[in-house]
């Protein structure tokens, strides 16, 4: 038997407690869980804002408004189908929120590094980039789960033709990957949808996380008391609000994107690339039709990156203080 002794067990423990509150690691972990416990809160509506952005001007428009749409989604398929997609949206939301958090902070950590005056605070310029990198990086690390969660839930739900009835049994996330790996062009179709993802998710997390900040900053250096975490979740709601509206319709292209080829033109649209589709959709569905499921996606959000940041900076401080 190998005897290790307690000295041996005491270093090992302190490894991993300074391995995990090292800087980049600790936005790691605090990032991931805040993205899993946000995005759990908010999954019924995270659902219904997806099945209203794929009625495209051919479909039946079976679902109308959101709250509506998730009467629907229970009706249909019962308290399970609120949450239809949530474990993989966990599974891929935790190393997207993670790698978007880490990424964001390495770079703020970069610039302040280079920086000649050695300002402790970026300015929104540079709050701006970190927010791309990461969101760009995130995008590119997670994207096939994010394409598999949008077909299941389109295959789940009764939506034009392509669900006639209840499916009998739900479709899995590796019959789905590989679905589309198979049938539909190999390693590039998963990544299908990428660049207008990309598009969207980079100036979003750059107008949330630097707005988040920028808020934040304030609220530190005033001479009023700012510590209620209502005021964190208010910062995180109201930044999450801004860059929700401002980037919309591209989210709206990104699920189109994703699920356009297993509708065959069912749907309504076919795109060949981002610009002919933002003109064919505001040509033919109107202003308003760009910015289908808003109600429902600012559900999503505003509460999501609200309780988000709250987890997040709650997290990042209990891990400093251990």
């Amino acid at each position: 038997m190998v005897d290790i002794g307690s000295s041996t067990i005491t270093d090992i423990g302190r490894d991993i407690k300074n391995f995990i509150k090292n800087e980049s690691n600790a936005s790691f972990l605090a990032g991931g869980v805040a993205g899993a416990v946000s995005r759990t809160v908010v999954s019924p509506f995270e659902r219904a804002k997806i099945l209203l952005q794929l009625q495209g001007p051919g479909s039946n428009h079976a679902y109308n408004g959101m709250f509506p749409t998730i009467f629907k989604m229970y009706k249909d398929e019962g308290w399970k189908g609120l949450f239809r997609g949530n474990q993989l949206n966990c599974i891929r939301i935790f190393p997207y929120s993670a790698v978007q958090f880490a990424v964001f902070e390495k770079c703020k950590e970069i610039m302040l590094a280079r920086r000649p005056d050695h300002r402790s605070q970026l300015n929104t310029s540079e709050r701006l980039i970190a927010g791309s990198m990461g969101g760009i990086v995130s995008v590119a690390v997670t994207y096939p789960l994010d394409l598999v969660r949008a077909r299941i839930t389109i295959q789940t739900a009764s939506l034009s033709k392509l669900n006639k009835g209840k499916l009998a049994k739900p479709p899995t996330v590796w019959g789905t990957l590989s679905g589309v790996y198979k049938y539909e062009g190999g390693f590039k179709a998963l990544y299908k949808g990428i660049v207008p993802t990309t598009l969207g998710v980079a100036p979003y997390v750059a107008i949330n996380f630097s707005l988040y900040e920028k808020l934040r900053e304030y609220m530190d250096q005033s001479p009023k008391d700012y510590s209620n975490p209502m005021w964190k979740l208010s910062a995180g709601a109201f930044a999450s609000f801004v860059g929700g509206v401002l980037i919309y319709p591209l989210d709206v292209l990104r699920k189109r994107f994703q699920v356009a080829s297993m509708a065959e033109g069912e749907l309504g649209f076919q795109y060949k690339s981002v610009t002919h589709a933002l003109i064919t959709m505001f040509k033919h569905e109107g202003f308003f039709g760009a910015y289908k499921g808003l109600t429902a996606n600012l559900y999503k959000i505003v509460p999501s990156m609200a309780v988000s940041w709250l987890c997040y900076d709650t997290m990042k401080d209990a891990i400093h203080k251990w």
